[in-house]
């Protein structure tokens, strides 16, 4: 006896083979978490695109002696406060011919009559050529390679290249910011990770105990949610000595960022914890002989890892702010350590920013970074919950 197949069954192999004879598409009930939260990710398309502005970001402050004109310490007194060159790719001969070539523009000077300061004008006459990979400052890459190819520079390393100005002391102020963009960025990195660490610990110790111990925590976090945050930073930073390196400053600046903003996540951690350590699988796992660490780090932390992530991701930019912050208010960074603060500081003066507004391009990218990050947490506290 030969059986009809059935419409269920019919529709059934007409969703298994969709788009082609041979490829066979998924059903999306047999799609894993992780497949689920791609999926609910890629849909959101400026999260995407935040996500590739942020790993340009961070890849420029990784290689950033490759990627950056000159050394961040180079000045030349003879080229102070000029103003942005724009990069051509072309331009016309004296017989009307258009020669394409990637260069710059040169500057001619001459004297105010009224303040006898040097005036820089650019002179479409004169044509510096601009080449990839060229040689340039040397420098050692990540510390250990020596080198002294860069991305984008003069073929002739003595003609000025200022791509985004100078400042006041005649330095590149392009290279400084792309230096500036490492210890900006990676204070917000490691500052998270250490704060990642107590959250977590100390939320889940709170919420899942309770008792005695969840009272102390939290009373602990409330006194440092209640101290003004700008005064606690100047005391903090006040109490560095003068003496210490940059790079001695750079991790106090680090921890004292770290110290203040783990409270918020350690609260989140304590309220999911707080729910589900009366669950079946939890009680389940205790009645099993489990023990207390093993239940915190297999059964309850792994449930809202995605969570986390997308905490995490919201919170290095309110890091990177603190450190910028600081710096500006020159209580953080000082130099000769560059970030994006430090930079800014040169725009605290009003005459200064009146005739140079491109020293406030560290300002922009702030901005665009904190921008990115946030809509790159958007779309992973989205993708967190694919089901809904």
């Amino acid at each position: 006896m030969q059986f009809a197949p059935s419409s269920n069954a019919m529709t059934t192999a007409a969703e298994d083979t969709v788009m082609g004879k041979d490829e066979v598409v998924e059903p999306l009930g047999m799609a894993t978490q992780r497949q689920l939260i791609w999926m609910k990710f890629t849909e959101h398309k400026l999260a995407v695109t935040s996500l590739v502005v942020i790993a340009l970001i961070y890849l420029v402050g990784i290689f950033c002696e490759f990627v950056a004109p000159r050394s961040p310490d180079y000045y030349d007194s003879a080229y102070t406060m000029l103003a942005p060159q724009p990069l051509k790719f072309w331009h016309t001969d004296a017989a009307g011919q258009i020669q394409f070539g990637m260069h710059v523009n040169g500057f001619s000077s001459e004297r105010d009559p009224n303040t006898f300061r040097r005036v820089f004008a650019l002179d479409e006459d004169i044509r510096i050529p601009v080449g990839l990979f060229v040689q340039g400052d040397a420098y050692k890459l990540f510390n250990i390679i020596p080198a002294n190819i860069h991305l984008i520079g003069p073929v002739d390393p003595t003609q000025p290249f200022y791509l985004l100005g100078s400042d006041r002391l005649g330095r590149d102020v392009l290279s400084r910011v792309v230096y500036g963009t490492r210890i900006s960025t990676s204070i917000g990195l490691i500052g998270v990770a250490i704060s990642l660490v107590l959250g977590v610990i100390l939320g889940g110790i709170s919420g899942y105990f309770g008792g005695w111990v969840d009272n102390f925590i939290q009373r602990v976090i409330e006194f440092i949610m209640s101290v003004p945050t700008i005064p606690l930073w100047m005391g903090l930073a006040a109490a560095i000595p003068v003496t210490w390196s940059p790079i001695t400053v750079y991790l106090i600046i680090t921890m004292i960022i770290s110290l203040i903003g783990w409270t918020s996540l350690a609260r989140e951690v304590r309220g999911r914890f707080m729910s589900w350590r009366n669950e079946p699988f939890v009680v389940a796992a205790r009645l099993d002989g489990t023990s207390q660490m093993t239940i915190i780090n297999r059964h309850l932390v792994p449930g809202f890892i995605s969570h986390i992530i997308a905490s995490v991701t919201l919170a290095i930019p309110a890091m990177i702010i603190a450190e910028t912050s600081l710096s500006f208010l020159g209580i953080g960074l000082r130099p000769p350590a560059v970030s994006w603060g430090v930079l800014l500081q040169e725009a605290q003066n009003v005459r200064s920013l009146a005739e140079a507004p491109w020293l406030l391009t560290p300002g922009l990218l702030v901005i665009i970074t904190v921008l990115a990050l946030n809509f790159l947490g958007d779309g992973l506290r989205d993708a967190a919950d694919p089901y809904s």
